[in-house]
C-alpha cells in the first residue's frame, strides 16, 4: 500500500472552534461600507445571508425565483436544504428586499438565473469558496479579525441574536431547519450559564 503523503494540520496556527456570530454594530459597519462603496450585489447578498440564516452553500445557489413571485421580492420564502433536504422558511426584511431588488434590476437577472452568478466561466454561480473569500472581505471592513468570523458567522448571526431576546429555543430550531433541538443547543454555543440565567429570571 502507498504511504500516505504528509500534510501539514488543518488548523495549525488558526482559532478553533465556531465562528463567532456578528454583532448589530458589525452588522451595520458592513451594510453602510458596502453602501459607500456602490456594491449592490454583495449588499444583497450580505443582507440575503442574514436575515435567511441559510448555509453558505443553500445561499450562493439561490435562484431569483425562489425570491420572487411575478416580478416582485417576497417577504417570506421556502427552499430546501441541500444537507438535510428539509425545508426551511426565512423572512426578507424591507432592506433585505430592496437590497435584492436593486441588485436583479442592476444585474438583469430572469427568474430563472442564479441569484448570484459567478464571474468565472467554470461555475455557473457564486461558489462557497468565492463566498467564504468575500466574507473575508465583509469581515475585515468591519475591523474584524477574519480568523475568528466566516460563512457560519452569517447563519448564526440573526438566530443567536433571536436566542438572546426571546430564549425560545423551538422558533430558533426552526429557523434553522435543524430536524433535532439538541443540535440547535450545540450550535447556539448554550451553555449551563446560559440556562441558569433564565431560571434566575422566572420567580415562584
Amino acid at each position: 500500500m502507498e504511504a500516505c503523503e504528509y500534510r501539514e494540520v488543518w488548523n495549525k496556527g488558526k482559532l478553533v472552534g465556531q465562528k463567532a456570530p456578528l454583532k448589530p454594530k458589525d452588522i451595520w459597519a458592513i451594510r453602510i461600507h458596502l453602501q459607500g462603496a456602490g456594491n449592490v450585489r454583495d449588499l444583497a447578498m450580505f443582507n440575503l445571508a442574514i436575515d435567511s440564516k441559510l448555509r453558505g452553500c443553500d445561499l450562493v445557489s439561490l435562484r431569483v425565483r425562489d425570491v420572487t413571485q411575478g416580478g416582485q421580492v417576497l417577504s417570506r420564502a421556502m427552499v430546501v436544504q441541500s444537507k438535510t433536504q428539509r425545508p426551511v422558511q426565512f423572512e426578507l426584511t424591507e432592506p433585505t428586499r430592496t437590497a435584492v431588488e436593486q441588485w436583479i434590476e442592476k444585474a438583469g437577472l430572469a427568474p430563472e438565473e442564479f441569484l448570484f452568478p459567478s464571474r468565472l466561466r467554470d461555475s455557473p454561480h457564486v461558489s462557497t469558496r468565492q463566498y467564504a473569500r468575500i466574507v473575508k472581505h465583509w469581515v475585515t471592513s468591519a475591523g474584524l479579525d477574519p480568523a475568528a468570523y466566516g460563512t457560519p458567522s452569517m447563519r448564526r448571526t440573526k438566530a443567536t441574536l433571536i436566542y438572546k431576546r426571546t430564549k425560545n429555543l423551538r422558533a430558533v430550531q426552526l429557523l434553522l431547519g435543524h430536524s433535532k433541538l439538541e443540535s440547535t443547543v450545540r450550535y447556539l454555543g448554550i451553555e449551563v450559564d446560559d440556562a441558569l440565567e433564565i431560571s434566575e429570571q422566572i420567580e415562584i
